[in-house]
C-alpha cells in the first residue's frame, strides 16, 4: 500500500509539522511546507518542482488500516539549503531540461 511519509517539518523555516495538523501543505514529490511559507514567500507553488501546494491530508491514529499506529509519520527532517529565500516562478515549470 503506497502511503505519504508525513514528514515532520517545513523545508523552508523547519517548524514542526505533527501528522495531525492541518497546517501541512505538499506537491506531488511530497515536499512540505508549513501553511505560512506556502501561502507567503512560495505562493503556493513547490521551490523544487514549481508545482502547485495542496494541503496534506491526515492520517488518523487508529483506524481500519490501523492509522499512525500501524504506520507513524516519518522522523526524516527535509530542510532547503538556505531556507526559501525568493518566490517560485511556476511559468518555468513548463521549461524542459536536458539530462546530464
Amino acid at each position: 500500500m503506497a502511503r505519504l511519509d508525513l514528514r515532520p517539518n517545513c523545508e523552508c523555516c523547519d517548524g514542526d509539522l505533527p501528522p495531525d495538523t492541518p497546517d501541512a501543505f505538499i506537491c506531488t514529490f511530497e515536499c512540505t511546507f508549513c501553511r505560512g511559507c506556502a501561502e507567503g514567500i512560495l505562493a503556493g507553488h513547490c521551490p523544487n518542482c514549481l508545482g502547485n501546494l495542496v494541503q496534506r491530508p491526515i492520517r488518523p491514529k487508529g483506524g481500519p488500516t490501523g492509522g499512525l499506529g500501524r504506520f507513524p509519520a516519518s522522523e526524516k527532517r527535509v530542510l532547503r539549503s538556505g531556507g526559501c529565500p525568493a518566490t517560485p516562478d511556476p511559468t518555468k515549470a513548463n521549461e524542459v531540461t536536458a539530462s546530464t
